[in-house]
Formats: C-alpha cells, sequence, structure tokens
C-alpha cells in the first residue's frame, strides 16, 4: 500500500485492472484502516478517472453476492450521497412512488455516512429485517413490485470499509461506487451526482454496460431533482437543462428539504409522503424524481405523462399500499 500511496500523492492515475486489486485487498483486510483512510483521502483531493471507477466496480461485482432478479426488468433509484445538503429520503420515497405506480423496483441502499438517515436507516425505522433470501427476495417483487438490498450483505467489500467511511464522515469514492453495484444488476436506473463531472463520469461509465439510464443533477449542487434550481439530465442519447417552472412546478428553498436530525425524523417526513400529508416541497420533489424514474423505463411517453402517473401513485394511495405490504413481507 504505500508504493500504491506514493504514486497517488504524485498526482498519478490507478489503471482498470491495478484499482480492481487494491479493492480486492482492501475487502481482503490485507491494509489496516489508516491506509484505507489515506487512499479514500486522495480521491477526495482529485476526480476519480473512468479506469479507476471501473475497475473498484469490477471488483465489487466479482465479489459480490448474485441476485437473479431480471425476469422483472428492475429499476433501482439512488443518488450518491455526498453533496452536504441532509435531504430527506428522496430516493427511498420515489421507489415505492415507481412501485406504486406499476414499475418493478430493485432498491441497493444502506446506511447514512454523509447524512442522518440513509435508506436503510428508514427501512429499520419501519421493522425491516434486512435479507439476503432470494426467494424472500422475489416474493417481495411479485407482491409489491419491490425489494430492498441492504448493500453490506451483499457486497462484502462495502461491509470490510464501513467503519473509517463513518469515521471519516465524507463522501467517499465508495459513494460513487454504491449505484454501480446493485448485485441485481438492474435493467434501469436513475442517479443522482452532486456536480457535473460526475454527471459526465457516470455518463461514460453507463455507457459501457447493458443499463438504460438518466443521471441527474441539480445545478445548485443537489445529488437528485431538487426544485430549487435547474437541473440536467443525462442520458445514452441527450443531455438537457430543465427549470422547475417548465414542468409546471414552483421553485423552493433548501431548508423545504431538510432531512432532520436523527433518524426517527426522516422516518416521520417520509410517512407524510407517503400518506400524502407532505408539504408542497416534500410531495412534488418525490413526484419529479419518480416521473424521471419513469422515463427511464418508458421512454416513448412524455415527462408530462410521466408526472401524471408518478402524481396518481401519490395521490391515490398506491404508494402507501405498497409501502404497508413491503413491511408486512419483510418485517
Amino acid at each position: 500500500m504505500k508504493q500504491i500511496l506514493y504514486k497517488l500523492f504524485e498526482h498519478q492515475y490507478l489503471g482498470r485492472n491495478e484499482a480492481r486489486t487494491i479493492l480486492q485487498n482492501i475487502a481482503q483486510g490485507k491494509y489496516n484502516d489508516v491506509q484505507v483512510a489515506s487512499l479514500i483521502t486522495v480521491f477526495l483531493m482529485r476526480n476519480i478517472s473512468v479506469e479507476e471507477l471501473c475497475g473498484f466496480r469490477d471488483a465489487l461485482l466479482e465479489m459480490r453476492i448474485p441476485i437473479d432478479l431480471s425476469d422483472f426488468a428492475p429499476i433501482d433509484i439512488v443518488g450518491t450521497g455526498g453533496d452536504g445538503k441532509n435531504t430527506f429520503n428522496i430516493s427511498t420515497a420515489s421507489c415505492f412512488t415507481v412501485a406504486g405506480a406499476g414499475f418493478p423496483v430493485v432498491k441497493h441502499g444502506n446506511y447514512g455516512a454523509t447524512s442522518v438517515s440513509g435508506a436503510s436507516n428508514v427501512m429499520e425505522q419501519h421493522g425491516v429485517k434486512f435479507t439476503s433470501d432470494v426467494d424472500q427476495l422475489r416474493r417481495s417483487m411479485e407482491k409489491c413490485n419491490l425489494a430492498y438490498l441492504h448493500a453490506p450483505l451483499f457486497n462484502p467489500a462495502l461491509k470490510a470499509v464501513a467503519p473509517v467511511r463513518k469515521g471519516l464522515a465524507v463522501r467517499t469514492f465508495f459513494n460513487m461506487l454504491g449505484p454501480l453495484v446493485n448485485p441485481v444488476l438492474p435493467a434501469y436506473q436513475l442517479l443522482g451526482v452532486y456536480n457535473l463531472p460526475l454527471l459526465r463520469l457516470y455518463t461514460y461509465t453507463y455507457q459501457e454496460s447493458k443499463t438504460s439510464f438518466a443521471v441527474v443533477h441539480s445545478l445548485d449542487g443537489y445529488d437528485e431533482i431538487s426544485l430549487t434550481n435547474e437541473f440536467k439530465v443525462a442520458t445514452s442519447n441527450h443531455e438537457k437543462i430543465y427549470t422547475p417552472e417548465s414542468l409546471g412546478f414552483s421553485r423552493y428553498k433548501e431548508t423545504d428539504l431538510d432531512g432532520g436530525q436523527t433518524p426517527e425524523d426522516a422516518a416521520k417526513i417520509f410517512d407524510h409522503i407517503m400518506n400524502n400529508t407532505a408539504t408542497e416541497a416534500q410531495k412534488n420533489v418525490v413526484i419529479v424524481n419518480s416521473a424521471f424514474a419513469i422515463h427511464v423505463i418508458r421512454p416513448e411517453k412524455t415527462i408530462e405523462e410521466c408526472i401524471a402517473l408518478a402524481k396518481e401513485s401519490l395521490e391515490s394511495g398506491r404508494a402507501l399500499a405498497t409501502l404497508k405490504k413491503f413491511i408486512e413481507l419483510n418485517s
């Protein structure tokens, strides 16, 4: 590791195979926590390259516990985290909204590393028990269109670095890897990123895969569509900048999206959204993210049609019914 760190400190880049081997060694406990923290810090000081990201991803996918749910052709909706905004669990709420609209979802998530509450925190607040049992996951997909994969159960390397990530409490390249290593390898993905270089990086990376995708970024630094500013959406075919107003939404303040101070606070906001009793800002941010996820699956529909589908899922109670069934099946 000493030689690797010297190389990185001299502003050199890792090759794809080199990055793959390093992450395999991390998972096998060959480096101590200080060395791993030093490695992570390098990628806070400069952008990760496509080769490095793909090499790290290759290692995680090779070591993952694979789960075959391909016959459902599901979507994953996820943000990289690390935007420092402490928003409520927008992508998790969007997953239930999209599932309620009739589209299969496999959410790959973890505890919050840089925010108060990650997807796994919200799931636990609702009594959900994490599992890697494929029969149970398949049953959840069949009965409510949604399965939840707690990342450490499927990615040993993520579990190995969890204490270091929690100790640093800043965004790391593991935040960047999480969306790329859903063990199901979903057919579709909506990914939120916190800056434009990452939007380009993920777009290049996804273009090497068979995944149909959209990468989104709000230009004021959110790793999701926040409706606080203009936002960019990139797919394999185009990039486009939208304004909230162009889609019929108001423009909101940063405080409107706050996730609270505890996982309990975040869970209450999540429940208000599912019960259709949330604020206009909370509700509409979930609707717009859900709509762009639906648009990845059904690109022949207009974005306005996708917004209508997401809105109907929340307002009709279908998203709430999906959540209740999910909790029943997974508690």
